[in-house]
């Protein structure tokens, strides 16, 4: 299928995917990067996993030692320090490089495992911060699994995220706990989109769970329904039924939108960026 992208609008933008451990949130990441690919099979992808269970990573069957904690630790195998006659900023940055894990020929992995602090005020903290951002800057897409809510990840590095999805279930402890996360991580969105993705829906009546919600000004961006089979074998976190979901709700957020178009002479499905 022929794409025509205007690439002058083609930035790298950034979704960031929060959530309590046991919403489904790397369920929800995998699906998120499915449907990027089905829509944007020639753009390069980072999925960037920046909590601390690494889970992840682990759903591709990766044990990835090689960490962004290890650079700044000085463990791994950066314990050797600085070659000679290179920077440290230039190390960080080639470092940073090296710990990174292809998947496909466009998508790759880094797990940051790292919880830093901005009241550090030691070199390394600059340092880590601006190797990220020349990294993610390569990038088309950049999907970021985060650690409870965006706190984590701005103290990691400063970067304006397009989009962050609150993931949570149909309970209405999830429902508070959503709003918890929206309340940490408002500030550091910046006032780009913030929203929740109700998932594991299981078909009862979520108009209680609406209402709370707006009452508490969340939006809700999705609903994904629940998958029974990820019960029986979750381990690779993927699922159809996730993906199909995602592309129901796809248009409201603030991410690279497709649109058919037809020209008079020109009857071929075409996909442009919008």
């Amino acid at each position: 299928m022929p794409s025509f992208f205007y690439k002058e609008r083609f930035m790298t933008f950034k979704l960031a995917v929060t959530g309590k451990s046991g919403s489904g949130k790397t369920t929800v990441v995998k699906g998120f990067l499915r449907v990027f690919q089905e829509y944007f099979p020639e753009k390069s992808i980072l999925l960037f996993d920046n909590d601390l269970t690494s889970e992840l990573g682990h759903s591709f069957g990766l044990d990835i030692r090689n960490t962004i904690y290890g650079i700044r630790s000085g463990k791994h195998e950066y314990k050797t320090g600085i070659p000679e006659g290179m920077s440290k900023q230039e190390y960080v940055e080639w470092a940073m490089e090296d710990i990174v894990v292809s998947l496909d020929e466009n998508t790759d992995i880094i797990v940051s495992w790292f919880v830093g602090s901005k009241d550090c005020r030691c070199p390394i903290t600059s340092q880590i911060n601006d190797a990220v951002l020349k990294l993610i800057e390569r990038y088309d897409i950049v999907i970021f699994d985060c650690e409870f809510d965006l706190k984590y990840l701005n103290q990691l590095v400063d970067t304006d995220i397009d989009t962050t999805l609150i993931v949570a279930n149909p309970t209405d402890e999830s429902a508070h706990l959503a709003k918890r996360i929206e309340e940490f991580s408002a500030k550091y969105a910046a006032g780009n989109q913030l929203g929740v993705v109700i998932n594991k829906a299981d078909g009862s009546d979520l108009n209680a769970l609406y209402e709370f919600l707006k009452r508490y000004d969340l939006d809700v961006l999705g609903v994904i329904p629940i998958d029974e089979d990820l019960k029986t074998h979750s381990m690779d976190r993927e699922s159809t039924i996730v993906q199909d979901a995602i592309k129901q709700f796809y248009f409201r957020l603030n991410l690279p939108q497709v649109r058919a178009v037809s020209y008079t002479h020109l009857t071929l499905p075409t996909i442009l960026l919008v």
